[in-house]
């Protein structure tokens, strides 16, 4: 338990007020607490288990962060694969949502959404890396979800962004993820389709410059990655020119780097792969292959 909150105390000293996973047990550098991550959305900390434990090493846990300056409310997780998902707050005001910032710019998140809180805190260097390059770009944004990468990219110059997710809920938080920002956003398209059915009209708006794909790894009824990835991949010709350039994220640990390699070189070999994006250092991994995995590609003349 010491360990645990010095390395909570030394992320959020990182943080700097803004938001930060702090402690990421996932990554198995952690020995006998690889169930645990601690994310922060300032000023709330949100826990999250992915496997039973005892409610008094719970209990203590809770209390300790109790004790960590900074911190004014805790909401505790259970959560898992084929696991049924609880949500309750363990002390403090916790709001419905609230206004996260990452590098500078702001998204809504809700602390106490039982999945996915509408920001991915791994992909912080991803969206660095798509502002710093988006400035004058074409992008088509995949798999959009809250639109963070399309905030991003606007943030850094971005000629015009298309979102595409069949969750038409996830990208009115994604327009609102703009207007926080102030942004302009008559260049900024949003589609409530099913990908794998929306092609035709991708194509009508392209070609792009920069294509970002970030698929969940598991959905089922939506998007599996092991059969379902490859389905997008083999599309990318047709939606870019020589120069585009693709963003392909995967977070399956099962998967290593090979796999969207494979699926590029077998779908599509006029695209060199160029890096692979160094992931954010609030997500220690034992395995860098069983981490986040996003790729950069060029399409080649």
């Amino acid at each position: 338990m010491e360990l645990l909150i010095e390395t909570v105390t030394q992320q959020l000293q990182r943080a700097a007020g803004e938001t930060r996973r702090l402690f990421h047990g996932r990554g198995h550098c952690y020995p006998g607490l690889e169930h645990l991550v601690i994310d922060w959305f300032p000023p709330v900390a949100v826990v999250r288990l992915y496997d039973e434990v005892e409610t008094q090493w719970c209990e203590a846990l809770c209390a300790a962060l109790a004790r960590v300056p900074g911190i004014e409310a805790l909401v505790v997780q259970s959560r898992g694969r084929g696991r049924e998902s609880r949500n309750e707050i363990a002390w403090g005001e916790v709001p419905e949502r609230l206004a996260a910032t990452e590098l500078g710019l702001q998204y809504w998140v809700s602390p106490l959404q039982n999945q996915n809180s509408g920001l991915f805190l791994d992909m912080r260097e991803g969206r660095c890396w798509v502002r710093e390059h988006a400035r004058g770009a074409r992008v088509l944004n995949l798999f959009a979800y809250s639109c963070a990468f399309s905030v991003a990219a606007m943030a850094g110059g971005a000629a015009s962004v298309v979102n595409l997710d069949m969750s038409r809920g996830a990208l009115a938080r994604g327009r609102e993820n703009h207007q926080l920002n102030g942004q302009d956003q008559r260049d900024v398209r949003y589609l409530g389709h099913d990908l794998l059915k929306s092609w035709g009209k991708l194509r009508k708006l392209g070609p792009y410059d920069l294509v970002l794909v970030d698929p969940p790894s598991f959905q089922p009824g939506s998007f599996v990655a092991e059969h379902d990835y490859r389905k997008v991949v083999r599309r990318l010709p047709e939606l870019t020119r020589p120069g585009s350039r693709i963003l392909a994220c995967h977070n399956d640990p099962l998967h290593d780097t090979g796999f969207i390699r494979a699926l590029m070189a077998e779908e599509c070999p006029q695209f060199v792969l160029r890096e692979r994006l160094d992931n954010a250092d609030d997500f220690p991994e034992q395995d860098p292959e069983r981490a986040l995995k996003v790729l950069l590609f060029e399409r080649e003349a």
